[in-house]
């Protein structure tokens, strides 16, 4: 397994590929972490793809890793949206990168806040041929208001105007798959999601599997959702298996 330390623009990464399988070209797929993690996290993901033939990007998120700037996590809590809305972008800074070096097949997948991107990223970007979502949601706007409710109700003064607010609540549903489910165009799609989880809850993104899944009619099988039924926030080490499974799949055809 080769695993090397790179910076695509200004963006660090790790790049995974077994030695076996070293080929500019190879399908590719970006994986997201979560709030408060870091690339090297989810090395597990990017071992069991790169034995199936597969290069892994483990991108670091802004504010993340090596590129963190010593917020707490109320300081970071306060910046997640700004997060994920920097990852969508420097996504297309990864892309422009993988098609110089004759990548044509490419797939991205996430947990938690990765998850959130990647479900984001899905209505931007048409190059993305396969996803594999881990306890994310499409809903940005609901999960947005949510998160606003509870930090007031925990007794904090968001530091944002009304005005604020507005703008970033319509920035965000210009990526809310919710309001734009024609974006998927079929495209081959993976949930994993615990029926218990408190941080990302369940029900709104399952809600939207089933809404959606009536785009998906004419090829069923390209469209999944796995759940558990004990699983709070964490992937189970089965939908961590089956989702690289799913990814490979379609991406070695």
């Amino acid at each position: 397994m080769i695993v090397k330390e790179e910076n695509w623009g200004s963006i660090p990464l790790l790049n995974i590929v077994d030695e076996s399988h070293d080929a500019s070209d190879l399908p590719t797929v970006i994986f997201l972490h979560g709030f408060t993690s870091a690339k090297e996290h989810n090395l597990h993901y990017a071992f069991n793809l790169a034995k199936k033939g597969v290069r892994v990007l483990l991108p670091e998120a802004h504010l993340h890793g090596v590129r963190s700037e010593d917020l707490d996590e109320v300081q970071l809590s306060l910046r997640f949206w700004e997060i994920v809305l920097t990852s969508i972008e420097e996504m297309a800074v990864l892309h422009e990168e993988l098609r110089k070096r004759g990548v044509t097949k490419i797939g991205m997948a996430g947990t938690s806040m990765g998850g959130i991107t990647t479900l984001g990223c899905l209505t931007a970007y048409p190059w993305i041929d396969v996803a594999a979502i881990m306890m994310g949601t499409p809903g940005f706007v609901e999960l947005a208001k949510a998160q606003m409710s509870e930090f007031e109700r925990r007794g904090f003064k968001l530091p944002i105007t009304d005005e604020e607010r507005k703008t970033l609540l319509n920035t965000l549903g210009m990526f809310d798959l919710t309001k734009q489910r024609e974006k998927l165009n079929q495209r081959p799609v993976f949930f994993w999601h615990g029926e218990n989880d408190t941080t990302v809850p369940f029900a709104p993104t399952h809600n939207f599997y089933k809404a959606a899944k009536k785009d998906y009619a004419e090829m069923p099988e390209r469209f999944e959702f796995m759940t558990d039924s004990i699983a709070g926030h964490a992937v189970t080490r089965s939908g961590m298996l089956k989702s690289v499974d799913w990814l490979a799949s379609y991406l070695n055809e």
